[in-house]
């Protein structure tokens, strides 16, 4: 079966609507030196041509409101969200502190595959940004391979670099980009210096073992509140474009920009909820508090760590996984230097039934008799729990050496018996 009978089958399902959002007037251009197909469809769309001497691209703009809620939040919320970032002392990657909310960039691209790679190209541009007080989608589409330079150079001239805002785009979209660029840098704009938030780590190093997937239309849905209609899987965007190039009409392609359209949109949407956990907001509802304070722990902000493992001990609804979060809260305690606090909760994590974290609790137990406490009896037992601990459950850990807890046993025996000798000499 053909690409062009197969989509002719998929027609039914190509809905172009454009929801509740505001298309922006087509602004003329000048008289193409070539004849752009279905150009009243693209104006009909939003999208007008730019032309290069004998190239072009199309782009699109659409508005929506700042107070249209998109999932959870509405985008109103973003301003609110640099302005507390900007009066905070939380540092981390996501901080936007020193930028306004106009400043930011939420970038995602579509691409003639999913892998990267020689042979994958971008054919799509999107971006959403606050002007004039209104959130603008901007899409520059790439009609057909050749065309890039006015393609990328349309993209480069009006986007801050340095405040994009994307999903996995560290890894993928920005270095299709630069690929690019490279080929055709003797007609682009020069790339400056880059940096950017990529909201797909965070997502990672919090819904990981939560979702059965991170893919940003399963974050929307399980965690910002957002269910896509009638969305067209973006799997199927290389062969709807591929038939593009090859029949022109580009109602399908527009099934696509709507979908880049959402991808931006949504990445609003995840900025401000990530943001909103990382600053303590009582708006962002979850139940993410363990995940978050491993994250801040990994940043080596103590007392944030700390904050959000104990809501994490009262967010968990089974004892065992309440003692698990409440050892690594001892944990953290330690890092801070509060050892007597670490050493109160490593006493209720001893009953735990995971091995490791008994075996664990019971060291830094005996570490703490011996050499804060100087109690050596308290720590000959728990160096022998925690040896026995290892030895029943087969633990293979190299903060759990059979080995070590050998010869720690042997010290504080050694330990013991000179205390005891010393008393009979006296």
């Amino acid at each position: 079966m053909s690409i062009k009978h197969k989509l002719n089958r998929m027609k039914a399902h190509l809905n172009t609507g454009k929801g509740d959002s505001k298309q922006q007037p087509v602004t003329s251009v000048s008289q193409p030196k070539i004849e752009i197909p279905h150009y009243k469809k693209w104006e009909e769309y939003g999208a007008k041509a730019i032309f290069m001497e004998d190239e072009y691209c199309l782009i699109r703009e659409v508005s929506y409101p700042l107070t249209h809620r998109h999932g959870k939040y509405s985008f109103d919320m973003l301003l609110d969200i640099i302005r507390i970032w900007n009066e905070s002392d939380v540092a981390h990657p996501l901080s936007a502190k020193g930028f306004q909310a106009d400043n930011m960039f939420f970038f995602d691209t579509e691409t003639t595959g999913l892998g990267g790679g020689a042979g994958t190209s971008i054919f799509l541009l999107g971006l959403a940004f606050i002007e004039n007080g209104a959130v603008k989608v901007r899409q520059h589409f790439l009609p057909r391979p050749g065309y890039e330079v006015p393609f990328y150079k349309s993209f480069l001239e009006k986007v801050n670099y340095e405040t994009l805002v994307t999903y996995n785009g560290k890894s993928f979209d920005w270095p299709q980009v630069v690929s690019q660029h490279t080929l055709h840098r003797g007609q682009l704009p020069k790339l400056p210096s880059f940096g950017h938030f990529d909201l797909y780590h965070a997502a990672r190093r919090l819904w990981k073992n939560k979702l059965e997937r991170v893919k940003l239309a399963v974050v929307e849905e399980e965690v910002l509140g957002f269910k896509r209609e009638d969305d067209i899987p973006g799997y199927l965007a290389p062969m709807i474009y591929f038939d593009f190039v090859d029949r022109n009409d580009p109602e399908a392609i527009f099934k696509i920009m709507k979908h880049n359209e959402l991808d931006v949109l949504s990445l609003i949407t995840l900025y401000i909820h990530l943001s909103a956990l990382l600053l303590n907001q009582e708006f962002a509802e979850h139940e993410d508090s363990y995940e978050l304070a491993r994250w801040f722990s990994a940043l080596k902000d103590r007392g944030r760590a700390i904050q959000s493992f104990e809501k994490g001990v009262l967010e968990t609804k089974k004892e065992d996984e309440g003692l698990i979060v409440k050892f690594h809260l001892a944990n953290e305690h330690k890092k801070n230097r509060n050892v007597h606090t670490a050493a109160k909760i490593w006493l209720e994590t001893v009953d735990l039934q995971q091995a490791d974290l008994k075996a664990m609790s019971h060291l830094e137990l005996a570490k703490y008799f011996e050499h804060t406490v100087k109690d050596v009896e308290a720590a000959l037992y728990h160096a022998r729990a925690a040896l026995f601990a290892v030895v029943e459950n087969n633990i293979q850990k190299a903060s759990l050496k059979e080995n070590d807890l050998h010869k720690r046993i042997s010290r504080l025996e050694g330990k013991r018996l000179k205390a005891v000798n010393g008393q009979e000499n006296r």
